[in-house]
């Protein structure tokens, strides 16, 4: 059997009684046509690994491997959807390894041979949590060229939101200090089994071979996460007890103490970063 030869998706969600669960974040994507779509927002998979995420009863999968993905790695937390991928591993022999288990506690880069590219349709319990990894490890470039993730809108567009907008936060400083980020596409909540009660959207970032301003990840990302964790707060009450002479520190970047985390862009937090380190 052939990809091509695969029965369709609904039939086999019906076969391994495949409903998907709440408690797992699981909407399930069944138009092959739209994975299809997602799958080519990653680019040429031919001469790459894939990293996938929460495959379920592996629509993306499919996508991505009849992409020409060169393998492509899965991490599935639920049981029950194992079958249905063993399926898809069968009608592309070699090409297909399926991991069970916690996205957030298998370390997949023993399985993976750079160059190698995340294409997911996260679970949205854990997406967020997923992308602030990959976003900060110790060392970079990281082990990924590009990610190309499904989220909720609303993170989509904080992960792309500018300086002053209502979505402009922490996931935009660290997505865009060290990635090319943007919306590739949008998805209505009907396209989804069951259906959200919010719609979707795919991001694509980039890596960059290096970070566009000097900074320390651990630094910025403290630094970020308190200035935007009581957002319209003053930055010398938001950043309170970060250096004894904050208030000296913010003017010696630029940085008003009575502004806003809101009105502060990179630069400006990537400098301030380097102040507190200095």
């Amino acid at each position: 059997m052939s990809l091509a030869d695969l029965p369709p998706l609904r039939d086999v969600i019906d076969t391994h009684n495949l409903r998907a669960k709440k408690a797992l974040g699981q909407n399930f994507l069944l138009d092959l046509n739209l994975t299809g779509k997602i799958a080519r927002q990653a680019g040429d998979l031919t001469q790459c690994d894939v990293l996938e995420i929460g495959p379920g009863p592996g629509g993306l999968t499919r996508a991505l491997l009849t992409e020409g993905a060169r393998k492509v790695v899965a991490i599935e937390r639920d049981p029950r959807c194992l079958p249905a991928l063993a399926e898809i591993s069968a009608a592309a022999p070699g090409r297909l390894t399926v991991l069970q288990g916690d996205a957030l506690a298998i370390n997949p880069a023993q399985h993976l041979t750079a160059p190698i590219r995340i294409v997911a349709n996260l679970p949205y319990n854990v997406g967020t949590e997923l992308l602030v990894r990959w976003l900060t490890p110790q060392d970079w470039p990281p082990f990924w060229q590009s990610l190309t993730l499904m989220f909720q809108k609303e993170v989509a567009e904080r992960i792309v939101a500018k300086p002053g907008s209502k979505a402009y936060g922490r996931l935009a400083i660290l997505a865009q200090w060290r990635c090319d980020a943007r919306i590739a596409m949008h998805l209505p909540p009907q396209a989804f089994t069951p259906a959200p009660k919010v719609s979707s959207a795919v991001v694509h970032l980039t890596r960059l071979e290096q970070p566009r301003y000097p900074a320390e990840a651990r630094v910025l990302s403290d630094i970020v996460a308190r200035a935007f964790n009581q957002r319209r707060k003053m930055l010398r009450a938001s950043l309170r007890g970060l250096t004894p002479d904050l208030e000296d520190v913010l003017t010696s970047v630029g940085i008003s103490p009575t502004q806003r985390a809101e009105e502060i862009g990179l630069e400006q937090f990537c400098a301030l970063t380097r102040a507190v380190r200095g």
